[in-house]
């Protein structure tokens, strides 16, 4: 884990009077889950969409594989090499499991303008390669609105897998999901991580998920970066243990 995918440094957004983010720095490796944790109105979800375009930072920069991204579109910012899931999932109903993945295919690939080729023959091999990965492969056919949410969230990892992410931000990606579901789901994204080198950031309110996936933590307290290191060395920080983690993770540390 030496090679910089994400470099974040003196990043800050303010709604009014209120900081959201201020003067936070940090820098994702290659081959790296690293956890963003914090109470809620800690900043996390504004910190991931300045990370993703969908807001502009007052101050700081951003860098993707040493490129600056600062402020760019979400559009531009997907294409360079970042992939997200959120913690609603967010899947074309509507669509089958399989089309769910061309479409987000077709659209890396400016495939859209190959009007002389049908969208529901595109790429089917690849998505289908991709479903397999994340455990969906005899899913393909069916209807996203008939799938449990589970099964949501792995269809949505395959989405988000589909422009060959250098980076991917994952927004509470076990929300909703039961505790057997949870551990499948991270586990999955530990492997994904491993085989392909790839950087994850995520957001997580299951400390069991954090403590037992994430290779460091970092902690967003109003706005500021509160602590930062290896789960042993964030889960025995006191003023963590006092703002956030609470009495539990008190007495095991002790």
């Amino acid at each position: 884990m030496s090679t910089p995918i994400l470099e974040v440094s003196n990043l800050s957004k303010a709604y009014g009077g209120v900081q959201a983010v201020q003067d936070v720095s940090f820098v994702l490796n290659a081959g790296e889950l690293l956890a963003l944790i914090g109470p809620n109105g800690a900043g996390k979800t504004t910190c991931f969409n300045m990370l993703m375009g969908q807001i502009k930072p007052d101050s700081g920069v951003i860098r993707l594989k040493g490129n600056d991204i600062t402020g760019r579109p979400p559009q531009r910012i997907w294409r360079m090499g970042v992939g997200r899931t959120f913690q609603i999932t967010a899947t074309f109903t509507s669509m089958t499991v399989r089309e769910n993945v061309q479409m987000a295919l077709i659209n890396h690939q400016h495939a859209s303008r190959r009007w002389w080729k049908p969208a529901a023959a595109t790429d089917v091999a690849h998505a289908d390669a991709l479903l397999g990965r994340v455990g969906m492969a005899e899913q393909g056919d069916r209807a996203c609105s008939v799938l449990a949410y589970g099964d949501l969230k792995r269809v949505e990892l395959a989405v988000a897998l589909a422009n060959d992410p250098d980076l991917l931000l994952m927004d509470e990606p076990t929300a909703g999901m039961a505790p057997k579901e949870r551990i499948e789901l991270m586990q999955l994204a530990a492997d994904i991580v491993s085989e392909r080198g790839i950087g994850v950031l995520f957001t997580e309110h299951d400390m069991d998920v954090v403590f037992a996936h994430a290779h460091r933590i970092m902690v967003l307290n109003r706005g500021c970066l509160l602590a930062e290191g290896a789960p042993k060395s964030v889960r025995a920080n006191a003023q963590v243990r006092e703002i956030y983690l609470g009495s539990t993770v008190r007495a095991e540390v002790e």
